[in-house]
């Protein structure tokens, strides 16, 4: 039986991930952002050696789950400022031909320009040189130009009526809506999509332009045939009545020398429209004059508004049903939780992690690093190079090995941050994944052995416990808290959903640099 899923769906499911950011005293629902997969290239970490030249898809499987999480590095917290509805990006540009917003597009009648089926996916609205905002309400289509003409005059007014945006007849009609603040660019703006504002109707200058919309108020009537013999020439009918659901709509139509009709304006769009027509022939309502006896009624398209009027709803008139999520990764001495000297090729979204430790407990710090840590200490440390990428070990008692990947390496803090990915749990520690320890057993050994090393081994430093430390008089923060020369991931990284991931190609990180993650879900 046929059946689809409607765009209004769409954006519904688009506003309700919005405003499970946006409650205020939400405690139910949290997102973060992450990058993760560092070692991407080394094919003994993920035994996918091409991945710099060909990043693999990304498997949505219980399986991928499990390894996903084990490899994030780092995550941010999504708060209500990171996150905005979003809709494709249709640049102004003169002497291009847009299309303008009609009700009734569907399989049976494409747009125009776009061949769209649906409303959304054709251009029929911009965004100017100044981010200002507008929908197409007319684009100059008439029986000799069925497709519009091409837009000349840039629209630039913040007027709340609809009108042409210049002098030169190109036959637009636009209607402004809003202009993307400053602020938002740098966030929210990209190459394909642009930023809806929130709150719309609540706050700023939406109120005016949603308390100004009408619903079912007609803006639009196009000519669709011009018809012929209409007598008396050269004359203009007013009142003609639109026909429908709706009350009050009343249109001015003016006949040429050749008893044509010549154009067609509304002269009051009347309310409550969600269907009209005009009957501009003997014996309809409101009309006098004569067709000859070779004479054609004209025929009229009547655009019908989206529920509420334009501006009313900009979600459902410019089809929001996507929304983009924002974060900045970036390291400097008061934030070490992201990673540098290594690589990340994965960023993604989880949704509701939990505190590390707790299955229950939501995770809501702004920032964290979901790696594990040792404090080493040695008399070499600062000359003692871990090379990332490489497998450490620690002989924990006679028999049990810890082992792990290199993550980061500081030989000046000596910090050595790393992950364990289930691949590690082979025939040679046992099929387990132990812990690296402070306190090792019988046979055991404090010293972390590595398959790459430049000078001697360290040992986990168990004098060691705490967020920070201080090198010849700076403070350093560590990002982490240790007990014993051993911090934990600050997250249970068996917990939270995946709801978005993205394989990319390597991005290697230097401490200076900053990423700025732009994440478009489609709803």
């Amino acid at each position: 039986m046929p059946a689809i899923i409607s765009d209004q769906f769409r954006v519904m499911n688009a506003e309700t991930f919005v405003k499970s950011l946006v409650s205020i005293g939400n405690t139910n629902t949290t997102y973060y952002t992450f990058v993760g997969q560092p070692n991407a290239l080394n094919s003994q970490a993920n035994g996918i050696s091409e991945w710099a030249v060909n990043p693999p898809p990304p498997l949505d499987g219980f399986k991928e789950e499990g390894e996903i999480k084990e490899t994030i590095i780092s995550m941010k917290k999504v708060t209500q400022n990171d996150v905005r509805r979003m809709v494709r990006k249709v640049v102004w540009d003169s002497g291009t031909t847009y299309e303008m917003y009609r009700h009734d597009y569907s399989i049976y009648n494409l747009s125009p320009i776009t061949n769209s089926s649906s409303l959304y996916d054709a251009n029929y609205y911009v965004i100017n040189e100044d981010l200002r905002v507008y929908i197409c309400l007319d684009n100059g289509a008439n029986p000799e130009n069925p497709r519009g003409r091409p837009s000349v005059d840039q629209p630039s007014f913040v007027d709340l009526e609809p009108r042409p945006a210049g002098t030169s007849g190109d036959g637009y009609i636009w209607k402004y809506l809003y202009t993307i603040k400053p602020s938002e660019i740098v966030k929210f703006d990209s190459i394909e999509f642009i930023p809806v504002p929130e709150d719309w109707g609540v706050v700023g200058e939406s109120i005016s332009t949603k308390n100004n919309a009408i619903d079912g108020k007609i803006e639009i009537i196009t000519i669709k045939n011009r018809g012929s013999g209409y007598s008396p020439i050269s004359k203009t009918f007013t009142n003609i009545p639109i026909l429908g659901d709706g009350i009050g709509g009343k249109a001015t139509i003016t006949i040429d020398s050749f008893g044509k009709v010549s154009n067609v304006f509304i002269s009051d769009g009347g309310t409550g429209y969600t269907k009209g027509i005009i009957k501009f022939e003997p014996g309809a309502p409101g009309i006098t004059q004569n067709l000859n006896n070779t004479g054609t009624p004209a025929l009229f398209d009547v655009i019908i508004p989206p529920k509420g009027g334009h501006g009313y709803d900009i979600y459902r008139e410019l089809g929001a049903y996507r929304a983009l999520v924002y974060s900045r990764f970036s390291t400097d001495s008061s934030n070490p939780d992201t990673i540098i000297g290594n690589d990340f090729a994965r960023i993604g979204i989880l949704k509701n992690p939990t505190k590390s430790g707790s299955a229950v407990d939501k995770l809501e710090v702004s920032e964290i690093s979901a790696l594990k840590s040792l404090k080493l200490t040695g008399s070499a440390t600062s000359t003692t190079t871990y090379a990332v990428d490489s497998i450490i070990t620690q002989q924990v008692s006679t028999g049990v090995t810890a082992i792990g990947f290199v993550a980061s390496w500081d030989n000046v803090t000596g910090v050595l941050k790393y992950y364990q990915p289930v691949g590690l749990a082979t025939e040679g520690v046992g099929y387990s994944l132990n812990n690296f320890t402070s306190s090792p057993g019988s046979g055991g050994s404090l010293t972390i052995l590595c398959s790459s090393i430049l000078g001697d081994p360290l040992s986990i430093d168990t004098s060691f416990s705490g967020l920070s430390t201080v090198i010849n008089n700076t403070t350093y923060q560590l990002g982490s808290n240790f007990i014993s020369g051993i911090s934990s991931s600050e997250y249970n990284n068996k917990s939270g959903e995946i709801i978005y991931i993205d394989n990319r190609f390597p991005v290697p990180r230097s401490k200076s640099q900053k990423e700025d993650i732009k994440i478009v879900l489609e709803f």
